[in-house]
């Protein structure tokens, strides 16, 4: 390692001391220049072009001249006080880079993540990335609701899965916790958390920004020359960067080969509207069905005797539609040839169409069940309002003391309730509590939860069955077999996208709307995320072989956000339905004895907050300051929305000017080299120089 030369490397620590506090101001100055550079060789290391052992040592010795000299650089006292500094800036910066590493090992599943992305692109990282976050959202919905319902309840008789088990009464425990408040409030709280979450991400990734594989000029050669990573020393990690940087590659020579096709315009758009019209047909045909089996269902539950299809068939139906149509969707949409990008947002916008219409039929038949159920239900109410009537009046007419008190009445000896919340929410497989309770809660087999533990069933045995059992045929059989099964039929298996996406938003789906029926639905989708991260992940690597056309996705996942957000809005819509319009159960759950759920907020209103509060309060509820309220915010989102195409349309701009400006530049340098070369040219055909009069000798020599 070369040293200045007024250090030697025999000098032994004292002596170092004494020559630095006898160094001229040229020494100070011509080490300080020394170490700017040794600082900016351990900067810029990984940039030059040498083998990695030269590089490490070059590295090692650069280390030890900054420790080593950088202290010198003060005088007097103030050298002890800028060596300090140098140390702490040091322990600064290593906290700091030790700090973003472990936040990075905290990201959960990022390892996993990054392996799948290395061998299968970045569109179906993007799924487990989707995953990830939902996972995330969903653990903090559980905390809301385990926190504030669960806990405060204490105990309940049966479970604290379902919405009849929870306690009426208006304050529970020594604290006089409002429990129906808070359900009600959680149950809100869900969906404003929710959609907060959703458009702050959405946000957060329109910063990335939309990307869809727009890449600037000379894309193959940056990938080629820039893509490797010099300082990877784990045989594992450069497989996985060998193996990301040809999937890279991959990505962008399918973006170059669609912006280079040629193609037949009038019949791509008559294949198109084909292709889209026998789509449609599928989806009015699955939308009938389902509202047939509904239909037919309410038949059977008049019914005794069932068999095992004839109590599951809707769940059967919903889940064979989810499996046969997004396969036939996918065949149709062959005759489009879209870019692979943006077939698969296609793809995602049908089968979300498919869902949507398959489940809001579904609502519309459950709706038409639960209004049977509340005409059941008064009925009921006044039967058992008579019963109780009748009980007091012979228990006075047969009792010689008018004064004394009628014992409590059995439970089972009064008539219940259907408790139709209970039957939205419940699931019809769980152990059957007493008599007089199972009268009560005991709903058919339409429900949220029921439909969520098959719909986890079905993907997983999907899973097991579809990737790993062809996978292990494919692996084994190949070699006994008449054809090449790994290139022919059946091949290895595919990850789908737009399943597993709309899968897990319709998920979410089901989980925003059914929660406020069943508390506990939370906490079965939390397992269900976290146990899916592990076994998808496991499936896609030992079963799945990248895609023939492996695309690059966007940078954002705000498409993926979209959809979520659309689906977290409709189903928003029959909650609020249920909440404002439909009266609850007369002897069940926490909002019992109420015209509607919402009094419970009139009612902590009138009895807890002072007058002026309930006086601001039914203001702030009149028509004529939420009208204007609506339309102001109507009118505050069409001027941001106008002022961010502006903003888009103007970067846009100045990429045209800087474009053109390369371009120019670029020009420019093109002809200032043809013009030299042409005075070249020229001085060439001159007469020989060395012909001409020498030039006149100067006066002053």
């Amino acid at each position: 390692m070369s040293v200045p030369l007024f250090f030697s490397s025999s000098d032994s620590n004292s002596g170092s001391e004494k020559e630095e506090e006898s160094m001229s101001e040229g020494e100070m100055a011509k080490l300080m220049e020394e170490v700017e550079e040794k600082k900016k060789l351990i900067s810029n290391i990984r940039n030059k072009p040498w083998r990695m052992k030269r590089r490490l040592t070059h590295l090692k010795e650069a280390q030890q001249f900054v420790d080593k000299f950088e202290g010198a650089l003060g005088k007097g006292k103030g050298r002890k006080l800028y060596a300090y500094k140098v140390m702490m800036m040091k322990k600064w910066i290593k906290f700091q880079r030790d700090f973003e590493n472990f936040k990075t090992a905290c990201i959960p599943w990022e390892r996993k993540i990054k392996e799948v992305e290395s061998h299968f692109g970045s569109s179906v990282a993007s799924y487990f990335i989707f995953l990830r976050w939902m996972y995330g959202m969903n653990l903090v919905l559980f905390g809301f609701t385990f926190g504030l319902v669960v806990i405060p309840e204490g105990y309940c008789k049966y479970s604290v899965l379902f919405y009849g088990y929870y306690n009426s009464q208006r304050t529970i425990g020594p604290l006089k916790y409002r429990l129906p408040l808070s359900y009600l409030m959680v149950g809100v709280g869900t969906f404003g958390y929710s959609l907060m979450v959703v458009i702050r991400t959405m946000a957060k990734n329109s910063d990335v920004g939309g990307g869809d594989g727009e890449d600037g000029e000379f894309t193959f050669a940056w990938k080629m020359f820039t893509s490797w990573d010099y300082l990877i020393g784990n045989a594992e990690t450069a497989d996985n960067k060998y193996a990301s940087i040809t999937t890279s590659f991959k990505e962008s020579i399918v973006d170059e080969e669609e912006n280079q096709k040629d193609e037949n315009i009038h019949l791509r758009r008559f294949l198109r509207v084909l292709a889209n019209v026998l789509i449609i047909c599928s989806l009015g045909g699955s939308g009938y069905l389902i509202y047939f089996v509904v239909k037919r269902s309410q038949e059977f539950a008049n019914m005794d005797d069932l068999g095992w299809y004839e109590k599951n068939e809707v769940e059967i139906i919903m889940s064979l539609l989810g499996l046969v149509c997004p396969p036939l969707f996918e065949t149709i949409a062959e005759l489009e040839d879209y870019h692979p990008r943006i077939a698969l947002k296609w793809q995602l916008g049908r089968i979300f169409a498919l869902f949507l219409g398959n489940l809001y039929t579904f609502l519309f038949a459950l709706f038409d069940e639960v209004n049977a159920k509340l005409e059941e239900e008064e009925s009921i109410k006044n039967a058992s309002i008579w019963a109780m009537k009748e009980y007091y009046a012979n228990f006075t007419a047969n009792s010689n003391d008018t004064s004394a008190t009628p014992p409590p009445i059995n439970p089972a000896d009064v008539i219940r309730g259907p408790c139709w919340e209970t039957t939205v929410g419940i699931v019809s497989s769980y152990t059957p509590p007493p008599v007089h309770w199972s009268i009560a809660h005991h709903g058919n087999s339409h429900e949220f939860v029921k439909l969520t533990v098959s719909d986890i069933q079905v993907t997983y045995l999907t899973i097991l069955i579809g990737d790993f059992l062809r996978a292990v045929i494919v692996r084994f059989l190949n070699y006994c077999w008449c054809w090449d099964l790994e290139a022919g039929f059946p091949s290895y298996g595919e990850f789908d996208i737009s399943g597993n996406v709309l899968g897990l938003v319709f998920n979410q789906g089901m989980i925003w709307m059914g929660s406020f029926y069943a508390p506990g639905l939370v906490g079965i989708n939390v397992l269900r995320l976290l146990s899916s991260m592990y076994y998808q992940c496991w499936a896609v690597m030992s079963c799945n072989v990248p895609h023939e056309r492996v695309f690059k996705a966007s940078k954002s996942n705000n498409f993926y956000m979209g959809l979520l957000l659309l689906i977290l809005f409709l189903s928003l819509l029959p909650v609020v339905y249920t909440i404002m319009s439909l009266p609850p159960s007369f002897d069940c759950g926490p909002f019992s004895g109420k015209e509607k759920m919402f009094d419970v907020i009139m009612e902590t209103i009138d009895l807890d907050l002072p007058a002026f509060m309930g006086t601001l309060f039914s203001y702030a509820a009149n028509p004529g300051l939420i009208i204007p309220a609506v339309l102001l915010m109507i009118l505050a989102i069409y001027y941001l929305n106008s002022v961010s195409e502006a903003y888009q349309n103007s970067n846009n701009e100045l990429k045209k000017k800087m474009q053109m400006q390369r371009d120019e530049e670029k020009n420019r340098r093109n002809n200032t080299d043809s013009t030299n070369q042409v005075m070249k040219d020229l001085e060439d055909l001159l007469p020989n120089r060395s012909l001409a009069p020498p030039p006149a000798p100067d006066a002053s020599s």
